[in-house]
């Protein structure tokens, strides 16, 4: 229901576990195998003495530095920017507003209800049940109307389609106090909260 880019996110950790693994794999070799030692012992000098051929060969005429380290920092500074859009980018979506409309009454003006009035009121509701794990609720923007997100973790042995129809029936209530009717999604989910709980099981 948000613009997170969930896609960009899985793929962006899958590289990161990749590389990670690819690292900790290589230290495991390097500190049982003395083969794989050594080779990383020859191969890290040759690449260390190519490092300083390059930068030796692009120094400023009469002077010891190198504009590498010059693209070196823009790059980085590129990189930073990159990840800072990318922080940017997540949980967008999520609105603070549920519901606006225009009173013409006697001192016209516009009657906000703000999203917190019905996570509050749903969480309280659902907190405490037994055949409950856990349960999250949150507002969203979807297209420029607000919408309603739940999700919940049911305890094992607990019936998804009577929970369901259960916080369908709050949230009919609480549209009947707001006065407009919500979108809503129910999302049923499942983890090890609800397998290692040891809540009763409802039957």
């Amino acid at each position: 229901m948000n613009s997170t880019p969930a896609l960009l996110n899985r793929i962006l950790l899958t590289v990161l576990g990749l590389i990670l693994l690819g690292v900790g794999v290589l230290l495991v070799l390097l500190g049982t195998l003395p083969p794989v030692a050594s080779w990383w012992h020859s191969w890290s000098a040759g690449a260390w003495s190519g490092v300083n051929r390059i930068f030796d060969s692009t120094r400023f005429p009469g002077r010891p530095e190198s504009w590498l380290w010059i693209v070196a920092a823009l790059a980085l500074l590129a990189l930073m920017g990159l990840m800072v859009a990318w922080i940017a980018q997540q949980g967008k979506g999520r609105s603070n507003l549920l519901a606006a409309e225009y009173d013409p009454g006697d001192t016209p003006g516009d009657v906000r209800i703000g999203g917190g009035v019905a996570e509050q009121a749903l969480r309280q509701a659902l907190e405490g049940r037994p055949d409950l794990a856990g349960a999250t609720v949150t507002t969203y923007d979807v297209k420029g109307s607000p919408a309603l997100k739940v999700r919940l973790l049911p305890r094992q042995g607990v019936a998804p389609h009577l929970l369901a129809a259960e916080v369908a029936g709050l949230l009919a209530a609480l549209e009947t106090v707001v006065g407009k009717e919500i979108p809503v999604l129910i999302h049923i989910g499942a983890g090890a909260r609800t397998r290692f709980g040891h809540a009763e099981r409802v039957r």
